[in-house]
């Protein structure tokens, strides 16, 4: 079976360029833009949310029993850079083999959510990110990926983006509050309820 993308085309030779100094950068095209422009905020978050996930992996590994999600991360960091790549092209400038997010990486998240969901126990609280350090990795993860969708959905109302990118961090975004529970599950950890009451007097 062939391979569903390209394989990358890039020789990083030089870190700075000067390029940038005046306050663009340039799209997967050419075209510059401001660096604060949404499209770009929308991949820097994808790209930071990839860093966070390198920290959760690390972790994940660190323990036999929550080795097999740094599997599970390795490939989301994966598909995070190919939603990265996709969101750095302009839609005129997509080759239809380049890297990009599709619906069977959403359908795979969904899959996962429930194998892991339906053995941990039903919530009666909200919980509060801490019960162990990978619950709380996690926890960051998934706030900084639904910071990631916000700036994709800002995005789609301005220009033409994918809308599997908002579907997938949608759905990575619940996946990582699943994993988060999984991982204090599994470990025999204590998750932290929230008590509005805890500092009444």
């Amino acid at each position: 079976m062939g391979e569903l993308f390209d394989k990358p085309r890039i020789a990083i030779n030089r870190v700075y360029t000067r390029r940038g100094d005046t306050g663009d950068t340039a799209l997967a095209g050419g075209q510059r833009v401001p660096k604060d422009s949404l499209r770009i905020e929308s991949y820097g978050a994808v790209d930071e949310l990839n860093s966070f996930l390198g920290i959760a992996r690390t972790s994940a590994g660190e323990t036999a029993a929550t080795h097999p999600l740094a599997a599970i991360l390795l490939r989301v960091q994966h598909e995070l850079f190919n939603l990265g790549s996709i969101l750095a092209t302009l839609p005129d400038d997509v080759h239809p083999k380049q890297a990009r997010i599709t619906e069977a990486d959403v359908t795979q998240l969904e899959v996962e959510i429930d194998r892991m969901n339906k053995d941990l126990p039903a919530l009666r609280s909200f919980v509060l990110p801490g019960g162990n350090r990978l619950n709380a990795e996690l926890h960051v993860c998934r706030t900084v990926c639904r910071r990631a969708e916000r700036l994709c959905v800002a995005l789609t109302r301005k220009e033409n983006a994918p809308p599997e990118a908002v579907r997938y961090l949608n759905r990575l975004s619940d996946a990582l509050f699943v994993w988060s529970r999984w991982a204090i599950h599994v470990t025999g950890a204590a998750e932290t309820l929230w008590d509005p009451n805890r500092n009444v007097r």
